[in-house]
């Protein structure tokens, strides 16, 4: 019987691997993205820079960008052109995207060019909200989604935090400013030097805000004082600093001293129900050092200095019983390229996820539990429990929406 004949190994053959099949599931929830020109609020910010708008760009996404929409925060049409956006002169080209980026709340003009379905992601601004605007927004069946209510994975509001920290760095920058003669002011270093001692800086709040100022303030060797009335706050602010600082919870006699040496004063309280507590009063400012810088950053929600009133970034100050007052509302929109960057790199991997989301805008906000409580009114539903209240406006719980539609 033949033996069956040996295979023979050539050490000379190749080997190739064959490619294997994967399935590939084809992206198909592209986003049509707009971003208008904010022309309301004092707003010099923009949503996306032009590097994120080329990422954005370059996974598939339609972005429009407004002629000149960046230009206040140093972004020119040339450059979000070069990244891939497209560029328009009419703003209601912007509005026919299915998705809308702005940092400024939507303002009475650009209700008219709201669009069905369409989501709209802006800041909202309590103070100055009113029931028939809202009734208007929802007339419109938008997808309103807040941005400073938007939650990142540690359950913290990413953008908040950054506008804040933003706003506590800029404070000291602006009272070094209304310090120097420069500017009219008094002449005083905020450091001081060997042999001449520091200014003092009294700092009503010691949220992120107050955090942020106590390190800038202390990093140029100013004094520092910091008032709040939760002692976790101020237990915490010491704690993050890493330097000694003076902390009391906001006893009005106590203030009152501290202020009277003062020749910084930062308010920088955080609102409760929509509404900053009043806690300097008008007497108090009075027994202030002539020359003193107060800056009041919770002016936005309606300041914590009774003599405070609403000044504007082409003017600033104003004097009052010889005391200068800085009392600008959103005081990160001085320094917009800085504040655009932080938000664009915050909004950039929302959007991107967004993008990848698949079934919608319900899938889109379902899948990203951040965007739920952000989400203030859906498809002509109140979703906000705050401005239910606030408003006397029915209430519909989004996750009972959610779970019903997908």
């Amino acid at each position: 019987m033949d033996s069956k004949p040996k295979p023979v190994i050539n050490v000379s053959y190749s080997y190739n691997p064959l490619e294997e099949t994967l399935e590939y599931v084809h992206k198909n929830n592209s986003l049509y993205i707009g971003i208008p020109k904010e022309n309301s609020f004092q707003e010099n910010r923009i949503p996306l820079t032009p590097q994120a708008v080329s990422v954005i760009v370059n996974n598939g996404n339609r972005v429009v960008v407004e002629h000149n929409a960046g230009i206040a925060s140093s972004f020119t049409d040339n450059e979000f052109s070069e990244a891939g956006a497209q560029i328009v002169h009419d703003k209601a080209e912007v509005f026919k995207a299915d998705l809308i980026l702005k940092t400024a709340p939507i303002s009475t003009d650009e209700l008219n060019m709201l669009q069905k379905d369409q989501i709209i992601f802006s800041p909202i601004h309590l103070p100055t909200l009113t029931k028939e605007y809202l009734n208007k927004c929802l007339e419109k069946n938008i997808i309103g989604i807040a941005l400073g209510n938007i939650k990142d994975h540690a359950g913290y509001y990413p953008i908040v935090r950054s506008m804040s920290q933003i706003a506590g760095v800029h404070a000291i920058e602006i009272a070094s400013k209304y310090l120097s003669n420069n500017h009219g002011g008094k002449g005083i270093l905020l450091g001081g030097i060997a042999g001449v001692p520091p200014a003092n800086v009294v700092i009503i709040g010691a949220g992120m805000v107050g955090e942020y100022a106590a390190r800038t303030a202390l990093g140029t060797g100013a004094q520092v004082k910091v008032f709040d009335n939760s002692i976790y706050r101020l237990m915490r602010l010491q704690r993050t600093v890493g330097q000694a600082v003076y902390t009391s919870v906001i006893d009005p006699a106590q203030l009152s001293i501290a202020l009277q040496e003062a020749d910084v004063a930062i308010g920088a309280l955080k609102p409760q129900q929509g509404i900053v507590p009043m806690v300097v009063t008008e007497s108090m400012v009075e027994k202030m050092k002539p020359g003193s810088v107060i800056i009041d950053i919770s002016i936005d929600n309606g300041g914590c200095f009774e003599t405070s009133s609403i000044t504007t970034h082409e003017d600033p100050v104003f004097i009052k019983h010889d005391i200068v007052h800085y009392c600008v509302p959103n005081i990160a929109s001085a320094v917009s390229r800085t504040a655009s960057t932080a938000i664009s790199n915050i909004l950039m991997p929302i959007i991107l996820s967004c993008s990848e989301s698949v079934g919608g805008a319900d899938s889109i906000i379902f899948n990203k539990p951040g965007l739920v409580g952000a989400t203030y009114m859906y498809k002509g539903k109140l979703t906000s429990r705050i401005l239910s209240q606030k408003f006397n406006l029915k209430y519909t719980d989004l996750s009972l929406i959610l779970s019903t539609n997908l």
